[in-house]
């Protein structure tokens, strides 16, 4: 079993601090002063050294409007309609939705500030790794120091794909205006810093479990890989292979036999999870991705002790997509009558239709659009779940592998990858799960176009024009709701000329690939520049 490494805010560092800050009381500045030059840590000791630098993760990525939604959001599977009881917020779900927003924007906004949030920390306890502040012995030194690089390249790659252009900061102690730097310089320097570092990485599973070790920051790599061309201009296929058959050669992680194991409440058991970003309701609360989705009355259906708050839901043109035996329609979306936990009555029914967006007058009613349960919810809910976030999969790693094979001319051994993975969501039906190379070089089932309020689908761009739409929709399948889609439309080129729901392509497309720098920092920081097309 995996420890589950929870991120607190109280920190042993804390201890150094204290010893240099002025005392009124002459036993408490010379204890202080001991411990700050006495105290010796070990190895038990690095999790707590390090565990400020993971901490914002937690709140960036289920915080309240965070990376998840920056992800999801802009993209063809989720949607925040207005409904009875609100969730027009200042139209920013629909601007989201309809590639409109601004450089105020405060989606955009967060993950730059949790971003380097983490940043800031992983630069200071580094600055005190080295300069003996943290009295580590040398072989640990070098081997937290390399797990900080690698947390720290985490938190870059997330404004690398997100804000593209942006200053690259190590010394804590520089205080600086730091200058800009270029996307490819951000990639370049995220690429060196996990390659650098990745001999002193541990590979071990177990004790790692929440943090980056070898295998994590080999999946970050690839991932990286993955979108080298979106980044560069230049693709790096056989560099995603490279990385992924590592990481399979080592057999340090499986599929789950069962889908749902890999995002219920105990799932830092999950034999899949190569990184994930711990939650628990309790001690290290966040998740809150339930009570956004759920209408108010599904708390009678979970005997809540809190109300959810009924926002987000699937864009239906999404769940027209699936194939009715595929288990992940049912594991991943709640959707019909729900039930109440008591009496069995029915509470309400969720149904797969949804007006509109909002904005001109169109309320989606508490029941429309199947909602979020991917991360299953169980009885007796809070409002923070205890369900980790996978960022990184073995389900992944092998879909990685196959896009790459596939875009390299090798159909057949992608598909056989493709298969692999959906095997476990036909259990029922074993030859629906097998998948061909042509196959993956058809196009979308997606009927791209605009959705009325009546729900019929008007100025269809269809989907079957798309290179490789069936992979993108086996991507959709799998990994609906963990923040990935964004980035895969990006890559599938579906991102900046397709219509969906109530979204049309942008009138400045590929400018919308990135985001803007956030006015905030432009004002408070002269040597940054917009991006293009802000």
């Amino acid at each position: 079993m995996k420890t589950k490494i929870m991120i607190y805010n109280l920190i042993v560092f804390s201890i150094f601090t204290t010893a240099i800050l002025s005392c009124t009381k002459i036993d408490e500045e010379v204890y202080s002063e001991v411990l700050a030059s006495s105290f010796q840590p070990t190895e038990r000791d690095l999790p707590k050294i390090i565990a400020p630098v993971y901490a914002s993760f937690r709140t960036l990525m289920f915080g309240w409007q965070g990376y998840f939604d920056l992800q999801e959001e802009p993209g063809d599977i989720i949607i925040t309609p207005v409904r009875p009881n609100g969730w027009d917020d200042g139209g920013t779900y629909r601007r989201m939705h309809q590639h409109t927003w601004t450089s105020e924007q405060w989606q955009p906004q967060n993950t730059w500030n949790e971003a380097y949030s983490s940043i800031t920390r992983a630069n200071m306890v580094i600055m005190q790794i080295e300069d003996g502040t943290l009295p580590l012995e040398e072989e640990l030194a070098q081997r937290a120091i390399a797990e900080l690089k690698a947390t720290r390249a985490l938190a870059y790659y997330l404004l690398l794909d997100n804000h593209g252009n942006v200053p690259i900061v190590t010394d804590y102690r520089d205080a600086s205006l730091p200058e800009q730097n270029t996307r490819q310089e951000v990639y370049d320097f995220v690429v060196a810093e996990l390659t650098e570092n990745l001999p002193l990485l541990s590979e071990d599973v177990s004790s790692m479990y929440g943090r980056m070790n070898k295998w994590a920051a080999k999946a970050l790599l690839a991932k990286i890989y993955l979108n080298a061309e979106v980044y560069t201009g230049v693709s790096q296929w056989e560099k995603v292979i490279e990385e992924t058959n590592e990481i399979i050669a080592a057999n340090a992680y499986t599929l789950d036999i069962n889908y749902v194991d890999v995002f219920t409440w105990t799932n830092e058991n999950s034999g899949e999870i190569i990184f994930a970003v711990p939650y628990d309701e309790i001690y290290g609360q966040g998740s809150q991705i339930h009570m956004k989705t759920l209408d108010p009355l599904s708390r009678l259906v979970y005997n809540m002790a809190a109300g959810p708050w009924g926002g987000n839901c699937a864009v239906p043109q999404f769940i027209d997509t699936y194939d009715p035996e595929d288990s992940r329609l049912q594991e991943t979306w709640i959707q019909g009558p729900q039930y109440h936990a008591t009496t069995g009555d029915e509470v309400i029914n969720y149904v797969n239709f949804v007006p509109g967006i909002g904005g001109d007058g169109t309320v989606a009613a508490t029941n429309h659009g199947f909602r979020i349960g991917k991360y299953a919810i169980k009885q007796g809910a809070t409002a923070n779940l205890d369900n980790d976030y996978p960022m990184f999969r073995y389900g992944d790693v092998l879909m990685m592998k196959a896009e790459a094979l596939l875009r390299t001319g090798n159909a057949d051994e992608a598909a056989a990858l493709v298969t692999q993975v959906r095997q476990r969501a036909f259990k029922d039906n074993p030859e629906r799960a097998t998948v061909t190379g042509s196959q993956l070089r058809t196009g979308s089932r997606y009927q791209y176009g605009w959705q009325a309020t009546d729900g019929t689908v008007a100025e269809t761009n269809g989907g079957a024009d798309i290179p490789y739409g069936r992979f993108l929709d086996e991507l959709g399948w799998e990994f609906a709701a963990e923040a990935h889609r964004r980035q895969d439309l990006i890559r599938f080129g579906v991102f900046q000329t397709k219509t969906w729901f109530n979204h049309r392509p942008h009138a400045q497309a590929q400018s919308r690939t990135i985001f803007p720098i956030p006015f905030a920092e432009l004002n408070t920081n002269p040597n940054l520049t917009q991006n293009p097309g802000y």
